[in-house]
């Protein structure tokens, strides 16, 4: 499979399973576009309390990828979205949220992957 990084820029946190981190937090300038890493529906856009405005896709083979603490949601749920298409704008939403960055998670067959295993950020 091949993935598109979502956005560009300096891994603040990384994948940490063992802490419940299961994805990394990129830093981007507040309103950068976020796109879609591979192409897919997305099943989830919404607010939730700890991540702020969070997108999810299913792409195939199993696999989901999720944008958490944005700004603004540009899709909605049914939606189809091809790779490097804009889905959401960083931002800094969130209780778990302490600036503007993208906490993207990869997820194969239920089980939280390493995003950085995958794709250059």
């Amino acid at each position: 499979m091949y993935f598109s990084p979502p956005v560009t820029g300096e891994i603040s946190a990384a994948f940490m399973a063992d802490k419940k981190h299961y994805g990394v937090d990129i830093l981007a300038p507040k309103n950068t576009a976020i796109k879609a890493a591979m192409d897919g529906y997305v099943f989830f856009s919404d607010w939730t309390q700890e991540t702020g405005y969070t997108i999810g896709i299913q792409h195939t083979n199993n696999t989901i990828t999720f944008y958490k603490h944005n700004s603004a949601l540009l899709k909605t749920v049914g939606s189809f979205v091809r790779s490097g298409e804009a889905v959401a704008i960083i931002g800094n939403t969130g209780t778990l949220s302490s600036g503007p960055h993208l906490h993207f998670e990869l997820w194969n067959k239920g089980i939280p992957v390493d995003p950085t295993e995958y794709i250059t950020f």
